[in-house]
C-alpha cells in the first residue's frame, strides 16, 4: 500500500467526490495552493493511485438494458487458459467487467446488452462454442446500484502501526 499524507487523502476524496472540479476548486476545498495540488494529483497518477477519470453512463440510454452475469468454468485449469479467457472477455464490446474467482466457477463476466435475446444469441454463439469452458451459466440481472456513485471508496489513514479508513 502506498503510503499518503492527509493532504493526499484529502485530494483523493473530492476527486471521487467530483472528478471534473478544476485544480483550483481542488486546491481551494483541500486548502493547498493550485500549484501544490497539481503537484499532488500527478504524484498520485504516478504513483497509481489514480488511474484515470471516468464518465458515468446510463445503460439503458445507450440501449444496452439489460445486463447480465455469466459464470464460465474453464478445463483445463492452467494460468495460460484462465487469462486467455479473461483477456478474450474483456475484450468484448458486451463485457463491463471480468472478474477471475475461486469457487465452483472460474471466471465472473458482467455484460450489458440490448435485449434478452441478443444475451440468448451471445451466449450461445460467442460463449458456449468456445472449447475451454466446460460450462456457461447467465444469471440476469434484475437491478443494479453501483455503489461507487453512491459514495467514495474509503480513503486509508494511516496512525501508527493500524490502518483506519475513513
Amino acid at each position: 500500500m502506498t503510503s499518503m499524507d492527509a493532504v493526499d487523502q484529502a485530494i483523493l476524496r473530492r476527486l471521487q467526490h467530483d472528478g471534473r472540479q478544476t485544480n483550483r476548486e481542488l486546491a481551494e476545498e483541500v486548502g493547498v495552493a493550485p500549484s501544490t495540488a497539481l503537484e499532488r494529483t500527478r504524484a498520485l497518477r504516478a504513483r497509481g493511485v489514480i488511474t484515470g477519470f471516468h464518465a458515468a453512463v446510463d445503460l439503458e440510454a445507450l440501449g444496452r438494458g439489460v445486463q447480465a452475469l455469466i459464470s464460465i468454468r474453464i478445463r483445463p485449469q492452467s494460468r495460460e487458459a484462465i487469462e486467455s479467457v479473461r483477456d478474450h472477455m474483456a475484450a468484448l464490446p458486451e463485457t463491463l467487467g471480468v472478474f477471475v474467482v475461486t469457487g465452483a466457477e472460474d471466471v465472473l463476466v458482467h455484460v450489458a446488452v440490448p435485449s434478452t435475446q441478443y444475451l440468448h444469441d451471445f451466449v450461445l454463439d460467442r460463449l458456449a462454442r468456445r472449447k475451454e469452458f466446460v460450462d456457461v451459466r447467465t444469471t440476469v440481472v434484475f437491478d443494479y446500484v453501483q455503489a461507487v456513485e453512491q459514495a467514495e471508496l474509503p480513503v486509508p489513514e494511516r496512525r501508527g502501526r493500524r490502518t483506519r479508513y475513513a
